[in-house]
């Protein structure tokens, strides 16, 4: 059976090598991994602390179009100071 190369990059090692994306806007995403698709698409890999990335995997969601966000409605917005 032959192996297969996975490449992995760390949060911070992902934009070195694919400057199209920010370690801001990857965190984003990893937090938000739940609503965007990410987690089901497996590119996330956690090893205690460490968050990896496998960058096939990662491209292939953002290639699919990522998951939409639900719409929000104006019943769901709140005021931060409270209804006036």
């Amino acid at each position: 059976m032959p192996l297969t190369t996975i490449t992995l990059s760390t949060v911070k090692q992902f934009p070195r090598k694919n400057p199209a994306f920010t370690e801001g806007g990857l965190r984003s995403y990893i937090f938000n991994e739940q609503s965007n698709g990410l987690a089901e698409s497996g590119a996330i890999i956690r090893i205690g602390r460490k968050i990896l990335i496998d960058e096939a995997k990662f491209f292939a969601w953002i290639e699919s179009g990522q998951k939409p966000r639900p719409k929000t409605t104006p019943s769901q917005i709140r005021c931060a100071g409270g209804a006036r």
